[in-house]
């Protein structure tokens, strides 16, 4: 099988004749590529270069900026705090035709029709993107003073998608994708459901049907303690969820049993990786179950920190590949 042949495979819900994918959905911290030049990682590699030199399956991912280069300076941490500001700003915002390159694209749709790559995009989603704007605090607040603002600032975005969307498809389809979002912490959601149905799903029920019509797996990126957002965002036609901290109180498989067809990449506790070849053999243990289920990728749950070292990452790749081949050795019944 190829390396997308097999992402796919899993992704729909099978398992892969010969081992499942190799991938790092995250690239590294700068400073821990700081450390690794240190300890032989060639200086000259951009990201793609590292995962290439370190064995890795690759992916390549898009994002749509939703401003242009003469947007100017956010002060104190935000660009707006009224409707007048969005307005000052807007001729800024939602740039065309967006930005990236089409021959480029095209080169990486040859590699990924090849079966040697995976393409995924990100769009900044329905609470990233106001909070992007209002900074953190102000945006939180926004939810109750500005919510005519909060739904046009959505309403935007989710037109801009959908044009962005149409443009990429003459260029190339990903085979998934993830809507950028960060609404949780280490306790749980920062909005309510009551606030996810009002400001989030409606734009969220506009964008995914074009999605799923073009086979396009849908994926909510964010950080902190998901697990209670994943009814929320399977009611409007999300299908899986990555990085899956540890730290913060996740267990994927506690969500495989609640949620048996849900995807997930990531999963791996990025804080035992600096601990040697037994915590981190014990940690594979214990996704090793849940890789037979399928619908889940194994990958670092965000990106790999600067302590651990050259070494450190060259084990956990070595286990990495042993546990890839294990899990259709012999799948659970």
């Amino acid at each position: 099988m190829t390396p997308r042949d097999r992402f796919l495979a899993i992704l729909n819900g099978n398992l892969p004749d010969d081992r499942f994918p190799i991938i790092e959905w995250a690239t590294w911290w700068h400073l821990t590529l700081e450390r690794w030049r240190g300890e032989g990682l060639p200086a000259d590699l951009d990201y793609i270069g590292i995962k290439r030199y370190l064995g890795l399956d690759i992916d390549y991912q898009l994002w749509f900026p939703q401003a242009d280069y003469a947007v100017p300076s956010k002060p104190e941490g935000h660009w707006i705090e009224s409707a007048a500001d969005y307005d000052a700003i807007r001729d800024h915002l939602y740039p065309w035709p967006p930005r990236f390159n089409p021959e480029e694209w095209s080169n990486r749709r040859k590699e990924q029709e090849a079966g040697d790559a995976v393409i995924w995009i990100s769009l900044n989603g329905f609470f990233w993107w106001p909070r992007v704007l209002f900074g953190i605090e102000r945006h939180l607040y926004a939810f109750y003073d500005e919510p005519e603002l909060m739904h046009r600032i959505n309403e935007d975005q989710a037109n801009y998608m959908l044009r962005c969307l149409n443009a990429m498809k003459d260029v190339f389809v990903p085979d998934f994708m993830t809507f950028a979002e960060d609404m949780s912490y280490n306790h749980g959601p920062m909005i309510s459901k009551v606030q996810f149905d009002e400001f989030m799903a409606p734009y969220y029920r506009k964008v995914i049907p074009w999605l799923l019509e073009h086979d396009v797996k849908v994926l909510i990126d964010s950080d902190g303690d998901v697990e209670p957002l994943i009814p929320w965002f399977e009611e409007v036609g999300v299908e899986g969820i990555l990085p899956l901290e540890r730290m913060a109180g996740v267990d994927v498989n506690r969500i495989r049993e609640n949620h048996p067809k849900w995807i997930m990449i990531g999963g791996f506790d990025k804080t035992v990786m600096h601990l040697g070849e037994d915590r981190m053999r014990a940690e594979f243990e214990r996704l090793l179950p849940l890789m037979r289920t399928s619908r889940f990728i194994p990958s670092v749950d965000h990106q790999t920190p600067p302590g651990v070292s050259m070494d450190d990452f060259r084990i956990y790749y070595r286990l990495l590949t042993e546990y890839a081949n294990k899990a259709v050795t012999s799948p659970a019944s």
